[in-house]
């Protein structure tokens, strides 16, 4: 077959594949044009999940009747004044968008300019052009999509559920409005209304924290920290979620280069190296990052969606996310998850509990007048009388050993001197669990995590000097079997190891020999911890960075070496991890990312008994 030019509807179907993937695709093409019309408020209709109807409506400067021939034709844009591709001001500039959208769908613009006296209209059905004709409209323009990919219908069979499209249409339109909290953003689906943000008041930084609250909710507010850097070409600010405030997938990691929405590899690898060891593998943080940089010092013109940009200087930015978020983190290291209060507990209260008596089971309540004691009772399976909270109030069976709180002796004064903000611990529950008390709460805190955070930090500070960890070494060497594999990961990295305190050294075909362990650890299973690590370093193969490795290894060895769950502490010992606790950077989280203290504030408490 001969070599031939491709008719223009062709060309137009083709762009759109690139262009349009889907409903959301069309609804965020329609929005930034908005927004670089100048649009203060912004109005979404869908219907159908978009398949069927999806309409943008704003109050923007709107359309010449003479350019709207030209807006729907391929690459006519108002957007490059200048003719240059590296000063970039606008979120579109490839003029892609309408003309994609028409090949593949039923597009009908109407847009009055506010000089004139009534509103134009272009229909463009398939890629078929009709005449600019005289309609009814207010100032701004409002473009509607109608049967989408009713000329590609192969691309409808990739499509989800309506309901699944129109969550996307949402996220995608959350995702913009949190880069323009001076916009009013609303958007209604099948005559429901979806979303309804408002536009902000006062200052930036009062409107946007106020956005980020309105689309990622009251619990992030709670939970995040403020990040700023700035050099002479960039500028990052936004906020992090703290680590044990996270999610299962990366959907809630809003990031924006210049206001435009972006899903780059760069940022998302940076993000995750900043919460490298203080979050919980397979999880991932919350956060708002707004990345501005100067438009000749990045590329936007990556990709036809737009989605991914290119840095002049990946290392700059790369380190400048890192440290910024390192910077939150580490200010705010002690602080963990907020419970949000106890409202979900206060569903579940104790109001309604039915008991049923035995034949030969007494129950005696208590009497207030003469104050006697009450006797044993036993919840049954079977349940017949019902008590108010009231008559629970007078019922307390005396608890077993199993589950009884051993209460703390009393502190030194010292003691009390030195208390900060995690309280003074008032006794040991379960002897795994330190419980203190606080001027306004009560704080649970789990011994063994809050001491393997204490430990690790301790291994990473002396790296960082360049120190090796003080080793014990042993009366007789410990012979550990691995197999080829581990034995292989392990002797591979033991030069990091030996600056650990840990010195192993080949011994026979599948086995290693243990002379030295890090004196941290004190007493410890040799051969579960060093089994422990060979199969992590094996299972990480070759995706870690020598950093990363030795941070995993610090976790690993810190973990073995951490008070364990069960083990019974006096109340220096519990006041002393306490006090550690204040000082050690991200003592908030383990090193699995796992919350190390709930604090639980007293008013709350009295919510769920009704005192308040």
């Amino acid at each position: 077959m001969p070599i031939r030019v491709l008719p223009s509807n062709l060309v137009n179907q083709i762009a759109a594949g690139e262009v349009i993937e889907r409903p959301a695709s069309v609804l965020k093409e329609l929005v930034e044009n908005a927004l670089d019309a100048g649009a203060t408020k912004i109005e979404v209709n869908i219907t159908g999940g978009g398949k069927n109807l999806l309409s943008v409506t704003d109050n923007g400067k709107g359309i010449d009747k003479d350019e709207l021939p030209l807006a729907v034709e391929r690459h006519a844009t108002s957007k490059l004044p200048e003719d240059d591709l590296f000063e970039i001001n606008f979120l579109g500039f490839r003029g892609e968008a309408l003309p994609s959208i028409a090949s593949v769908a039923k597009l009908t613009i109407v847009s009055r300019k506010p000089e004139s006296e009534n509103a134009w209209q272009i229909q463009v059905n398939g890629g078929e052009k009709g005449d600019v004709e005289p309609a009814s409209g207010t100032f701004g323009t409002r473009v509607e999509v109608r049967d989408l990919f009713y000329t590609t219908p192969a691309r409808l069979k990739f499509m989800k559920s309506e309901a699944a499209e129109t969550a996307q249409c949402a996220d995608m339109l959350s995702r913009i409005a949190l880069a323009n909290p001076e916009v009013s953003f609303y958007m209604y689906a099948d005559g429901k209304k979806k979303t309804a943000l408002n536009a902000g008041q006062g200052e930036l930084l009062d409107m946007r924290i106020q956005r980020v609250i309105d689309v990622l909710g009251k619990d992030f507010a709670a939970n995040n920290l403020p990040i700023i850097a700035e050099n002479e070409f960039c500028s990052i600010s936004g906020y992090v979620g703290v680590p044990t405030y996270n999610k299962a997938n990366s959907l809630s990691e809003f990031l924006f280069v210049n206001n435009r929405p972006v899903r780059d590899k760069l940022i998302l690898g940076a993000i995750k190296g900043a919460y490298q060891d203080v979050i919980t593998s397979g999880r991932y943080p919350v956060c708002a990052i707004f990345i501005n940089v100067n438009p000749r010092y990045v590329d936007v013109n990556v990709h036809p969606t737009k989605a991914e940009v290119r840095f002049y200087d990946n290392g700059a930015i790369r380190s400048m996310i890192v440290g910024a978020i390192r910077s939150a983190l580490n200010a705010g290291s002690r602080k963990s998850v907020e419970n949000g209060g106890l409202e979900h507990l206060l569903e579940d209260s104790l109001p309604h509990w039915q008991l049923q008596i035995g034949e030969t089971e007494t129950i005696k309540m208590k009497n207030e007048e003469i104050n006697e004691p009450t006797r044993d009772f036993r919840i049954s399976p079977i349940y017949k009388k019902t008590y108010s909270s009231s008559d629970m109030q007078r019922i307390m069976p005396e608890l077993k050993d199993d589950y009884s709180v051993k209460a703390a002796e009393e502190p030194s004064e010292k003691t009390v001197d030195e208390v900060g903000y995690l309280g003074l611990a008032k006794a040991q529950f379960n002897n795994t669990y330190i419980i203190s008390q606080t001027p306004d709460s009560i704080v649970i805190v789990d011994q063994h995590a809050a001491h393997e955070r204490i430990t690790m930090e301790k291994m990473k500070a002396a790296m960082s000097k360049n120190e090796r960890m003080p080793a014990q070494m042993l009366l007789i060497p410990e012979v550990v079997d691995l197999t080829l594999t581990e034995k292989t990961a392990i002797l591979d990295n033991a030069e990091e190891l030996i600056k650990l305190g840990l010195a192993v050294e080949e011994f026979g075909s599948t086995a290693v020999l243990v002379r030295e362990t890090p004196a941290l650890l004190g007493e410890t299973d040799v051969k579960k911890l060093v089994t422990d690590l060979a199969q992590e370093i094996a299972e990480w193969g070759g995706q870690y960075s020598l950093n990363d490795k030795i941070h995993h290894i610090c976790a690993t060895i810190a973990c073995h070496g951490s008070v364990r769950a069960g083990r019974s502490l006096n109340v220096e010992e519990m006041n002393y991890l306490l006090r550690e606790m204040e000082r050690t950077e991200h003592s908030g989280q383990c090193n699995h990312g796992r919350p190390t203290y709930v604090k639980i504030r007293i008013e709350d408490i009295e919510k769920l008994f009704e005192r308040r």
